[in-house]
């Protein structure tokens, strides 16, 4: 479980025992997003409404990505970020390392088509390790790659997250983002029966 890695990396007081049954009890039977916080071995559940949009305008943020490899409360860069692509009228941001590579949305990972090949950002860029971006790694080959911006224009792209799944970018950086049939596929495939 990610969770319990992380906090072991992080050296972080353990979980409650019995975590899996307060969540069920706080999400009841409803699909429902769950927002999970252990603080000094205390958990904090919160849940909300899905969203159900399946595609989204992105920009590069001006806001620099810091390491994020472990999710943690520290989001202040994602916030920011999403902050100011809301202010130029996008539904979310990319944010670049401060050598200018792709790094990762302010809640997703980040995947594109290139000549045939999937890729994503490095691991070693320091971005979360999302479960929707392994999931994407479980159904398909996989290229991670260091990448300027500018490689992914005129590229297919998508959003994944363990919430939403697949989520396609319809506009990035003010330019229509052409679709391809193979995210259609693996969006079918990414929610297990």
């Amino acid at each position: 479980m990610r969770l319990r890695a992380s906090i072991a990396a992080l050296g972080a007081p353990d979980a409650p025992d019995d975590l899996v049954d307060l969540v069920r009890f706080a999400v009841g039977s409803a699909d429902r997003v769950v927002r999970l916080q252990v603080t000094g071995g205390h958990a904090e559940i919160a849940t909300r409404d899905l969203n159900t949009e399946r595609e989204v305008a992105v920009v590069a943020s001006p806001e620099v990505h810091v390491p994020y490899p472990h999710k943690t409360t520290r989001r202040a860069q994602f916030g920011r970020a999403l902050a100011n692509a809301r202010r130029v009228g996008a539904g979310d941001a990319l944010l670049l390392t401060a050598d200018g590579y792709v790094a990762e949305g302010t809640a997703w990972n980040l995947f594109w088509w290139e000549n045939g090949a999937l890729c994503t950002p490095a691991a070693d860029l320091g971005i979360l390790s999302g479960i929707g971006r392994q999931r994407i790694m479980d159904l398909a080959e996989v290229t991670e790659v260091r990448v300027p911006v500018a490689a992914l224009a005129g590229r297919s792209l998508f959003f994944v997250n363990a919430v939403r799944g697949i989520v396609e970018i319809a506009v990035f950086e003010g330019e229509p983002v052409r679709r391809d049939r193979r995210t259609g596929e693996l969006s079918a495939a990414f929610w297990p029966d």
